[in-house]
């Protein structure tokens, strides 16, 4: 594990001490990007002339790039395909410090999102992926519980691609080992992550899994039927404007209003929340520093187009009392 960041942040000395494993789906996002000047002779479409190409990590990868942003050592396990777009997130992967156990493999295409923009607006998107086989599979959880005992936090991003199919084997693996699992969940299928620390729906999948979210005391008790139902310490629901609301086993809930001025692209905001929650709760954190800098770099990044990384020395820490 290795971190290439350096920072002037009372919290990076804190965070740089901490080891975190990254599981889940990684992907390549694509941009074009160009200018629309007519429609299409062909079709009632509009023509864009490409200016500027430019590929980011994604959904489990775009995590472990915000742990390491963080200043936190990162180690990331996924698989990608024996192509082109493989090739390319798996540098961009070295690149960015993140230790990589990314295994590739002939026998899947990596998950990429292709996104044809124009004055910073989205006009198109086109999805390539696959599912891996039970071999890498089988081969990913065995890698990732030979490294448990050497970890601080387990953090698990499901993009519902596939590759944490094992899940609750690594959750019940990292239980055993008295390591902290934060989930950032896909869909409404809780009984996947039962077992885990802290989970991070948005207010959709809250919805999908039985959320009640007609009132604030509507949303606390089921929040807090969800908690008992599938064994969760915590669960801190993401609600775009209105901010961000962590709930508890054994205390009240703790609100954060959103901080960002301008949501400009929401694209892996859920990514940053899960870094941040899980390298502050590895840390030591208590409950209300941590919601307030996830909100904090959650509002950091949604002010950025595209997938975004945190930037932990223009986050403003004042009025945080543990950061002071």
């Amino acid at each position: 594990m290795r971190s290439n960041q350096t920072s002037s942040n009372p919290l990076s000395v804190r965070f740089s001490r901490l080891k975190v494993a990254v599981v889940g789906d990684v992907m390549l996002d694509r941009y074009w990007s160009g200018t629309v000047e007519r429609i299409s002779p062909e079709s009632p479409v509009p023509v864009v002339d490409i200016t500027q190409t430019e590929c980011r990590m994604g959904g489990a990868a775009n995590v472990a790039a915000n742990v390491v942003g963080l200043g936190a050592l990162c180690s990331l396990f996924s698989i990608v395909g024996e192509d082109d777009s493989g090739r390319v997130l798996a540098g961009l992967i070295s690149e960015s410090g993140i230790d990589s156990r990314v295994t590739q493999s002939a026998d899947v295409r990596t998950i990429e999102k292709l996104r044809i923009v124009a004055r910073n607006q989205q006009l198109l998107r086109v999805d390539f992926e696959s599912r891996p086989t039970h071999e890498l599979l089988a081969q990913a959880l065995e890698d990732v519980t030979s490294i448990m005992t050497n970890i601080d936090m387990l953090i698990l991003s499901d993009y519902g691609k596939g590759g944490l199919t094992h899940i609750e084997h690594m959750i019940s693996a990292a239980r055993e080992a008295s390591v902290p699992v934060v989930v950032d969940p896909k869909g409404g299928d809780y009984q996947r992550y039962r077992g885990a620390t802290l989970i991070t729906p948005n207010l959709k999948e809250f919805e999908q899994t039985g959320g009640d979210t007609s009132s604030e005391e509507a949303m606390m008790e089921s929040a807090h039927e969800i908690i008992d139902r599938y064994d969760f310490d915590s669960l801190l629901v993401t609600r775009s404007e209105k901010g961000m609301t962590l709930y508890r086993r054994d205390a009240e809930p703790i609100h954060s209003p959103a901080t960002a001025r301008e949501i400009f692209d929401v694209s892996g905001a859920g990514d940053t929340v899960a870094a941040v929650v899980g390298v502050a709760l590895a840390a030591g954190l208590d409950a209300r520093a941590t919601l307030g800098l996830a909100n904090r770099a959650a509002g950091q990044v949604v002010a950025k187009f595209g997938t975004a990384i945190v930037d932990l020395d223009t986050i403003d820490l004042e009025g945080l009392e543990e950061f002071e």
